[in-house]
């Protein structure tokens, strides 16, 4: 099945529609780098739509459901649940597919995604007007509320009144953790959000966020499963995280949890917080190794990923071929803080560039700028890093070539400024490519979230190239205060009228973020 592809406008009928462009042949110019870069990206996300996915991961046979490997029975007996920035799409296919055997649902998505689908005309995308399904909004600007607490809640009363001959269908993507908030009491939902917040402020990654949440919570690190048990639990997965571990993703609510109390210590510890923890906190984390809800192994839930970073990636990679890049996955697994990040794409566009156009072939230049990529990679420790395979090829390329990687890095705050990861890596990428020597080589360096929404702004990320800061210095902004701030977003608003923004509206799904970087010889 060919399902239509529209980005959303954004959450505001008055916003721009931004169409998905046709490729056309490349054009040696930076115009076409941009529309090159911006298409790449939309690709990216295309592929991992919710209709695409589920339509392969669901087969409707005679009297039952095949997933992957495995068949379920289905009579009249379904119930779904999901919660996710990708959900209200998952949902609405699965409503197309499976509606003469749905019972109820209730699905947990972020506020005003409904109304910017109803807004964009997105049908495919939205539930049938009776609709058995009870949709819950919340969690604006990805921070759990009230709203996504009362979801939470709603979730987990139909859970726990199935029985052994009902199959539930749980639909997880990313933004899941801050649309399933279920504190374990005493602990309330604030202290839980100030805990989460502090954590993010010191720079925890998302696999520490979500052990902290597990631990915390009702529902997630199996909490979710064993409220339906005995019936039969089906978890379809869009994964945010990086290599795709199901007990992380969204916290995992249908995943056993491996995580102990000692774990979740270690990370509060490790970043300060542990002397600080609420009464609640300390009396929950206590008794949780104890805790007799069961049963404890989740053996009667199926979970399946099927959307990852790794399909966008791939995606993209085909369609750069296709458009005449030479084009390289580098990493689906990129971690770490962006300032470190963003040195690391800075040396390896000066050791691309330079093998890409032989400039300082055999003298300083490439030596210089490889010997410290590959000091920084052993820093960056990112698993499925293949750098030595790329700087070959790209020294074998005839032609522009394409570096793709995706992930999730981390920002560390240090000002109040308004922004999110992708703007910030983009920006500081500028900063790491000013007043570099880059040969007879065009560059351009995009970095989009794949939700269309990068932080507590309407942009999904920015693109950056060499001339940027200088640029920027002509216009009266200087890049290095902005980033002081962590003001990113404000700095692309204003520099070149922001046109350097990555504007698509929300997309309707969640894989992470996609980084690209184009070369092109002159």
């Amino acid at each position: 099945m060919t399902t239509a592809l529209r980005i959303l406008p954004g959450l505001s009928c008055s916003c721009p529609r931004l169409p998905w462009a046709i490729h056309a042949p490349r054009l040696a110019s930076g115009m076409a780098l941009q529309k090159e870069g911006r298409q790449l990206f939309e690709e990216a996300v295309r592929v991992v739509l919710p209709g695409p996915m589920l339509h392969r991961a669901l087969i409707l046979e005679p009297g039952g459901l095949r997933v992957r490997d495995r068949s379920f029975q289905l009579h009249h007996n379904l119930y779904l649940v999901g919660f996710g920035k990708a959900v209200l799409g998952m949902a609405a296919t699965v409503e197309s597919l499976l509606g003469e055997h749905l019972v109820q649902g209730v699905i947990s998505v972020p506020r005003g995604i409904r109304s910017a689908m109803e807004c964009a005309g997105i049908q495919e995308m939205l539930l049938k007007p009776h609709s058995r399904i009870q949709v819950f909004e919340g969690a604006e600007n990805n921070l759990p509320d009230r709203d996504a607490q009362r979801a939470a809640l709603a979730i987990r009363d139909l859970a726990e009144g199935l029985s052994a001959n009902d199959l539930l269908l749980v639909l997880i993507s990313g933004g899941g953790s801050a649309l399933l908030p279920a504190p374990i009491p005493p602990i309330t939902l604030e202290e839980k959000q100030m805990l989460t917040k502090l954590l993010a402020a010191r720079g925890a990654t998302i696999q520490e966020l979500n052990t902290i949440r597990k631990a915390l919570s009702q529902l997630k690190g199996g909490g979710l499963a064993r409220a339906a048990y005995p019936a039969q639990v089906v978890s379809l997965i869009l994964s945010d995280v990086v290599g795709d571990p199901v007990d992380i993703i969204a916290s995992g609510p249908t995943v056993a949890s491996s995580h102990s109390v000692q774990d979740c210590l270690h990370i509060l510890t490790q970043h300060g917080l542990r002397a600080a923890l609420p009464r609640s906190v300390k009396t929950v984390l206590s008794r949780a190794d104890s805790d007799p809800r069961g049963p404890p192994n989740c053996g009667h839930a199926f979970n399946v990923v099927i959307g990852s970073n790794t399909l966008a990636l791939a995606e993209a990679q085909r369609r750069a071929e296709g458009m005449g890049y030479r084009a390289l996955v580098l990493s689906s697994a990129v971690q770490g803080e962006v300032g470190r990040l963003a040195r690391f794409y800075g040396l390896l566009t000066r050791a691309a560039s330079a093998r890409l156009s032989l400039l300082g072939e055999g003298g300083s230049a490439r030596g210089e700028a490889e010997e410290l990529l590959r000091g920084l990679e052993e820093e960056l420790k990112l698993p499925d890093l293949q750098l030595e395979e790329v700087l070959k090829a790209v020294g074998e390329a005839s032609g522009p070539v394409c570096l793709l990687a995706g992930g999730e890095p981390t920002v560390r705050l240090q000002g109040s400024g308004k922004g999110g990861r992708n703007q910030e890596l983009a920006l500081r990428v500028g900063m790491e490519l000013s007043g570099v020597e880059l040969g007879r080589c065009e560059v351009l360096f995009l970095s989009g979230g794949t939700d269309g929404q990068d932080g507590p702004t309407e942009a999904a990320g920015a693109w950056a190239t060499a001339g940027l800061v200088g640029q920027a210095a002509a216009e009266g902004l200087d890049a290095a205060a902005f980033l002081a701030r962590n003001d990113s977003h404000t700095f692309f608003r204003r520099f070149q009228g922001g046109s350097h923004l990555l504007l698509t509206g929300l997309t309707g799904t969640n894989v992470m973020d996609v980084h690209l970087l184009l070369l092109c010889p002159r």
